[in-house]
């Protein structure tokens, strides 16, 4: 990046946050800056035992008599890289780069983690400000967003006392989002039998990549390959027509996104070699015909291997293929409320196979109706049961439901009016926010959630709109100026 980027001071912090190494559950050198900083500049802090960390400022002059207001952002990002690059998402610092045409910045082969470092810049950059207008200020920094809510499940009543709080976590510059679906994680574990491999039998390891991936609440509506369906269809359908076994089978990283990737370890006997080869290249032909506008990458490819010592037996080998297939991926059912928003989907996320060959599969549902929520979760669980698969669900955490009529919501909409000469877009989102959560804990809370554009959230293609920074910038500027006195 460069110093040219405006706000230059919210670029500068977010550049020093790149370097500092935050993946979800491994967020200590992140907290230990944001402690420094806030001791560096005479700053109140605390933190909760989950994590969780309140920088508090005074008001400016002038604005002592307005209400406390919270700026909230998670701390940690999703850690997603493209195959072939080498990075230590707990180690390396992320390389953000300008693109060729200064519009967006994005990230050398990895995740940018914009979502929500831009967030934490903004907020930092405020703390910092000798000269920004504003009323008492909490800024309440979050842990573990990415991967469970871990911070906003372990935050306590009390912890900070604002009835008004921004959450800086959306990725849609001209969108209030004002409300936001629940979800839960269905996770399925397998304990294969395996037996020897015959003699005659040739190994080869199949990959598929170039699929773009996604935020899956964000995009999941979009039609977007999904690597671990896509490998295991190829299974179900050769496995019938001739004696393929599969040794071992992973795809997908994390619960909240689409998977990119995907490969599996997999024996043939030594005269069916030219059969697998060439319907690996008519399924390719097939998939790539059928995700030709969203998917334009899509790659198979198929190389020989030395031969593991063992297979999975067939009965188990058929079980899991056809769970696999039963689960559901995508759009599960659309608003009768909100034209175009998702109310239910789920996320065929991820299978990982240890050292012992156990074999985990995530899921992750979200709707924004709970008993929704609930049956689709308990459809997956009986797909995995009758396969005998060992089931549970974790991560639950509620949706937060939209107030078109609340306070802050008419203070940010008429500020985005005077500012930009527009009305912006007031909805609910499909992806999941810390907003429920709070809620639970603070029922008086009056929420609005806004960002910049930020696009391929959660996948290498992750990329910020510069643009979109500074309006961004300058709403978050003018709503602390408007927050209203207190009254009583």
């Amino acid at each position: 990046m460069n110093g040219s980027l405006k706000p230059t001071e919210v670029w500068s912090h977010f550049e020093k946050i790149c370097k500092i190494p935050r993946p979800s559950k491994k967020e200590e050198k992140i907290l230990a800056h944001l402690i420094q900083f806030a001791e560096n500049h005479g700053l109140s802090w605390k933190k909760d035992s989950t994590g969780n960390i309140l920088i508090t400022k005074p008001a400016s002059p002038g604005y002592e008599n307005r209400k406390v207001l919270v700026l909230q952002s998670h701390v940690d990002m999703v850690g997603e890289k493209l195959g072939e690059v080498d990075h230590d998402f707990e180690k390396d610092p992320i390389q953000p780069v300008l693109d060729n045409e200064n519009e967006w910045v994005t990230a050398q082969g990895t995740t940018l983690g914009a979502d929500d470092g831009i967030g934490m810049a903004a907020q930092l950059a405020i703390l910092e400000s000798e000269t920004i207008q504003h009323g008492p200020l909490e800024c309440l920094f979050t842990v573990d967003e990415e991967s469970g809510m871990t911070g906003a499940f372990g935050l306590q009543p009390g912890f900070f006392t604002g009835k008004i709080l921004i959450n800086l976590d959306s990725e849609d510059e001209g969108e209030l989002f004002i409300g936001c679906a629940g979800g839960i994680d269905t996770l399925a574990r397998f304990s294969p039998s395996f037996e020897e491999i015959p003699g005659h039998y040739m190994a080869f390891r199949i990959t598929l990549n170039g699929l773009k991936g996604g935020h899956s609440g964000d995009e999941i509506h979009k039609g977007l390959g999904n690597s671990v369906r896509l490998l295991n269809r190829f299974f179900w359908e050769e496995s019938r027509q001739y004696d393929l076994r599969l040794c071992s089978f992973e795809g997908g990283n994390m619960r909240n996104a689409i998977p990119r990737e995907g490969q599996a370890l997999l024996v043939v006997p030594r005269d069916r070699r030219e059969d697998l080869i060439k319907h690996l290249e008519e399924y390719e032909k097939t998939v790539r015909a059928e995700y030709r506008v969203t998917e334009p990458n899509l790659k198979l490819m198929v190389e020989p291997v030395s031969k593991p010592p063992r297979m999975f037996t067939r009965t188990f080998q058929d079980n899991l293929v056809k769970a696999l297939y039963a689960c559901p991926h995508g759009v599960y059912a659309w608003s009768q409320d909100i034209p175009g928003l998702v109310e239910s989907s789920t996320n065929l996320a991820s299978i990982k196979q240890n050292g012992n060959g156990n074999i985990l599969v995530t899921t992750s549902q979200r709707s924004s109706v709970d008993s929704a929520r609930k049956d689709l979760s308990q459809k997956i669980r009986c797909a995995f049961e009758l396969a005998g698969g060992q089931v549970e669900h974790a991560g639950g955490y509620p949706g937060w439901k939209p107030d078109p009529d609340s306070e802050i919501v008419r203070i940010t909409t008429q500020g985005y009016i005077d500012l930009f000469g527009k009305k912006p877009v007031v909805r609910a989102i499909h992806a999941g926010l810390e907003c429920g959560l709070f809620l639970q804990k603070y029922p008086d809370l009056d929420m609005i959630s806004f960002g910049p554009t930020i696009k391929g959230a959660h996948t290498p293609d992750e990329r910020i709109n510069i643009h979109t920074v500074e309006k961004f910038w300058n709403l978050l500027l003018e709503l602390m100026k408007r927050i209203p006195e207190q009254t009583g």
